[in-house]
This record gives structure tokens, sequence and C-alpha cells, in this order.
């Protein structure tokens, strides 16, 4: 534990609330050691009952891990802090981020005039024209599309799915390695990740069987332009795991399509496969513009109840200006070949780049979306080592729970020759690494 800071408090919702501030505050970094159970409630006065209360709390809330032997301490991404991604080295290119190239990225011209109205849109929540671009949107790609909604992005549609759907202490499966993002939002709802193999073609059958086995109750995905790796689904997978999602047929199976547009892999969801309880969310941000915190959602009838039921509780509806905006670009000839042209533009430079490694005998995977997945030995002497050939890449802690370490680069923005280039780099840190470390 950080000396500077002293946890205090009488009462298990004390302890926690001092834990909180304390984090919120900076006396707390993620990764600081929270004093065992019985040294704090010596030092405090009270039960170790009260103390293990506080730390069950705050580990339901997000804020801490308990690692086993290696005790209680903060987590990487702690619920209450206002963290902000670590600001890129000047001189350094940004190979970290998961951007796409706003070189294919459409100016955004939001709707004008704006008509005032009176009250509110609860009773109309979503734009007749959009909600008919976004069923054959879905529709596409075999997805039903009877059932469609609308949230503020991906995550705040996942959120409100699993919040409505499971309660404290509830597990979910997720991918391991998967997104970041929502490896730090599954613990904030108060639930517990189950990690899933994930391999090529996304989801491992067997690992998923054994995770729903094991009592989740819903199940996380990506179809394709899997976040870190790349993965997609085979029509051989989706099958494999739509027979092993079929014994199960209460758990809730939520597909986040984020990258349909630019993934560069075909659609082989879940979603189309008549699972009884389903939801697919499909984003516009990596196509269109990160301002468009705008998304689709096509779902069950009960995960449409439950997830509108929600919302109009909350925010009520998506902003009709952004709707207007998102309706038009979707539908603009000249957009969707721009789109068009980065997807192609992402397949090259993901494919030179994991070429270009491979010259140098380093194993790398990355077949749709806009990163590459590289597995090492360690993580920080390859980031650190990169750091300083001019290169700045994202070390795979952050979207692993126990796969093996690795690194995700952006590929994103990466022209084929500046690819040759950081390839070498990568096998002179990598040489370096083993000259020091041996092995």
């Amino acid at each position: 534990m950080a000396a500077q800071y002293s946890i205090d408090g009488a009462t298990a919702k004390g302890i926690a609330a001092s834990v909180e501030r304390g984090v919120a505050e900076g006396g707390l970094s993620p990764g600081d050691a929270l004093p065992p159970v019985r040294r704090l409630a010596d030092e405090l006065g009270v039960s170790p009952g009260t103390v293990a209360t506080a730390y069950k709390e705050l580990r339901q809330r997000g804020l801490v891990v308990t690692r086993g032997r290696g005790g209680t301490v903060v987590a990487e991404t702690p619920s209450v802090a206002s963290r902000r991604p670590p600001r890129v080295p000047q001189g350094l290119v940004d190979l970290a981020g998961g951007h796409p190239d706003p070189a294919f990225l459409p100016v955004l011209r939001p709707p004008s005039p704006v008509t005032p109205v009176y009250g509110s849109h609860r009773a109309a929540p979503r734009l007749a024209a959009l909600e008919e671009v976004t069923r054959q949107w879905f529709a596409r790609d075999g997805v039903p599309a009877r059932h469609v909604t609308f949230a503020h992005g991906a995550l705040d549609c996942i959120a409100r799915l699993l919040s409505t759907e499971l309660r404290p202490g509830d597990a979910v499966a997720v991918e391991d390695p998967g997104f970041h993002h929502l490896l730090d939002l599954v613990p904030a709802l108060g639930l517990r990740t189950v990690p899933v193999t994930v391999d090529g073609e996304g989801l491992v059958p067997e690992s998923l069987r054994a995770a729903l086995r094991g009592g989740v109750r819903a199940v996380v995905c990506s179809p394709r332009a899997q976040c870190p790796t790349g993965a997609f689904f085979s029509r051989s997978r989706r099958d494999e795991l739509v027979a092993v999602l079929r014994d199960f047929p209460e758990v809730l199976v939520v597909e986040d399509d984020h990258n349909a547009e630019i993934g560069g892999a075909p659609a082989h969801t879940l979603a189309a496969a008549g699972l009884e309880r389903w939801a697919q969310v499909r984003t516009v941000s990596k196509h269109l513009g990160i301002d468009l915190r705008w998304a689709g959602v096509a779902c069950d009838a009960i995960t449409l109840a439950r997830h509108d039921g929600r919302m109009l509780m909350t925010s009520g509806w998506v902003s009709h200006v952004l709707q207007e905006t998102v309706s038009g670009l979707l539908r603009d000839g000249a957009v969707r070949a721009l789109v068009a042209d980065g997807e192609a533009a992402y397949a090259e430079r993901r494919a030179a780049l994991i070429g270009a490694l491979g010259d140098h005998r380093i194993r790398s995977v990355g077949a749709s979306g806009l990163n590459v997945w590289v597995p090492v030995r360690d993580e920080s002497a390859v980031v650190n080592g990169l750091r300083t050939q001019g290169w700045w890449v994202a070390a795979g802690a952050r979207f692993r729970i126990s796969s093996p370490p690795a690194v995700r680069i952006t590929a994103s923005t990466l022209a084929p020759a500046d690819a040759v280039r950081l390839a070498a780099d990568f096998a002179e840190v990598l040489g370096d690494a083993q000259a020091t470390y041996g092995g």
C-alpha cells in the first residue's frame, strides 16, 4: 500500500469510502496493495469481518481486485477514477490507440436548422428514417431486424443490457484476451468475469462450454475484428458455438460487431442463428467518427423491452440531432465509398505488418479489424524497447485475464513501408531482450 495514504473508518461502509476517496484523489494508485484484512482490522480497532465486508464491496464495485496470495490491490482501471489514456510522448509514432485513420472518416455536418419541440421525445425516441436504415444494416448480414433500438455507443448498450439482466455477483463470460474497456466495465457493474479462450476463429467452443457449465448468465463476444487479436468467426466455428449455446437457452448472448463496416471479414454471427436470448450491437464511431456516440441494437423481444425500459427511466433517448446526422451519413453514397476505401486500406496495412514481422520470424495475428496482436515473453521490455526506437505500442496486460503476454499494435495508420522499419526495430528489441534475460 502507498505509504502516503492511511485508510480510516469504523464501519465497513466507512472503510470502503476511505479507500474510494484515496483512489479518486490519487492517494491510492492502480496496482497499490491494500493492507491484509487482519492487519487493517487491528490498526482500525474493528473486527476482521468488518474489513472483509468493506473489501468485498470494493471488489463488487470494480475498485479493487483480489489476486490470491498477492492480496487485494487497486484495480488497473478503478471505476471511480477520472484517469485518461496515457499521453503519447512527443516524437513517438502512436500505434497504441486502436483508432481509425482520419483520412477515411467523413466530415460531420449536423443537420440545420433544428426545429424546437414541446416536451420530450420519450413517446417517439427513434427517428423512423434511421430506424429503417438500421433494420437494413442488420438484415444485410442475416441478423433478424424485427426488434431494433438505439443506444449511446456499444459500452453504454452493453452496460444497460447486463445491468437489467444480471444482479451483483453474477458471472459474465468474456473473451480472453478481450476488449479492455469491457474487462473494466463488467467488475464495475458488480459482476464477475469468466475468461473464455480466443483463437484465430474467436471463442473456443470447449472453453465457452466450461464457462456456461460454471453458471455464467451472459456472454459478450465479437463476431469479427475481435479486439485485440483480430479474430473472426468462420461459418463452422459459428455453428459449433451455436450448438454449445443451445444447451443454455436462458443465457443472454451479446455480440459487439463494432467494426461491421471496416472489419474486413465476413459476417458469420451468432445473432443470425435463432438463439432465444440475444443482442447484436453495431456502432459507427470507428467508420464515421468518434463524436457519433450512437449504436444500433438488434435483439429478441424480451431484451428490447428491458433495454428500452431502463433507457426511458434514465437518458430517455438518443439525441435526434445525432440521429439525423447518423442517418444522413449512412445513406450517403460518397461516404459509403470512403468507408470501403478505408476497409481496403486497413486490410493492406494489417497484412503488410504481419508479413514484415513474419520476415523476422515474429509470429503475429490480425485477420480483421485495425490491430495486430504479437505474442511476446516480456511486455514491458518490448514496449519500452520500441519506445526507444520511436514507436508507441500497447502492452497486452490491459487486454488479458489469464492468456499469455503480448503487445497490441494498431496498424490503421501504418504505411506498408513503415511496417518494414517497425518490424526490424521489433526484431532488434527482441534480440536485446533475449541477450539480457537469456533463453
